[in-house]
């Protein structure tokens, strides 16, 4: 049996599946302005006039996306804000079923975004990284499958921004982060930094938006199969990530090789 068929049964609520109860999280008191080109934003600025000003101040905008639930309703928020760009998704060979479902149900509710897959089709014997490396070193295993095929694809690219999803309390990595985040390669875009979870429940719940299944049965932050444990009531949205391994974050936002 492999691991992915020796993984807990997901079930959604309508399944019999309980939702995990979360304690609220406030946002920081400061306001997240570190880009000197960007407005004076304040912690109560409605996501959808950060993503508005980036539009007009970043025509060329790329969104990468794991469709997390701050990512589904990312995606929301852009498309009534005007976002007609590409999503952008790294298909790692590791995914979830249900993570690949919930990206083509998203490619399907949003036609007037172009919704890109990196190495798709990807598999764990693909022979890009040996098969356990995820376990011995998964740094490794998240620098060559995750981190390097997007940033080769930005280079390819080269946006000027990138529109991501990141918000405050989804870790203590994350606490700080701004509305507009200055960086050396591009400026990062970060509408939701201020909402909680909770918030970001309810809009998915208002705007009945895809959310991946496994988040109903605590998967709170869904990365590949073999490094994402679901969360247990008081912890980070993202403790699940990597647990007991000494790492919160792939590669992608932090570290000498992040975007």
């Amino acid at each position: 049996m492999t691991a992915l068929e020796d993984r807990p049964e997901v079930r959604t609520p309508g399944e019999g599946g309980v939702p995990l109860t979360t304690e609220p999280r406030a946002p920081r008191a400061t306001a997240g302005h570190v880009d000197s080109s960007a407005p004076a934003f304040t912690p109560d600025t409605d996501p959808l006039d950060v993503i508005r000003w980036a539009l007009a101040a970043h025509p060329d905008l790329l969104m990468p996306s794991a469709f997390n639930l701050n990512g589904v309703v990312l995606l929301d928020l852009a498309a009534r804000a005007g976002y007609r760009g590409e999503v952008v998704f790294v298909d790692t060979g590791f995914h979830f079923p249900e993570t690949l479902a919930t990206r083509d149900r998203l490619a399907a509710r949003y036609p007037e975004m172009t919704f890109v897959t990196l190495h798709e089709g990807a598999h764990p014997e693909d022979g890009q990284t040996p098969p356990d490396l995820y376990a011995s070193d998964p740094d490794a295993c998240c620098a060559v499958r995750k981190v390097a095929p997007l940033q080769a694809y930005l280079r390819e690219k080269a946006p000027s921004a990138l529109l991501n999803a990141r918000s405050r309390d989804q870790a203590a990595t994350r606490a700080d982060i701004p509305f507009v985040e200055a960086g050396s390669a591009r400026v990062k875009i970060n509408p939701l930094a201020h909402w909680t979870r909770e918030r970001l429940e309810a809009y998915a719940r208002e705007h009945d938006l895809p959310v991946n299944p496994l988040y109903w049965d605590g998967f709170l932050s869904v990365g590949c199969w073999t490094c994402t444990r679901a969360v247990r009531p008081g912890e980070d949205a993202r403790a699940g990530r990597w647990a007991g391994k000494g790492k919160t974050e792939c590669g992608l936002w932090a570290g000498e090789n992040r975007l």
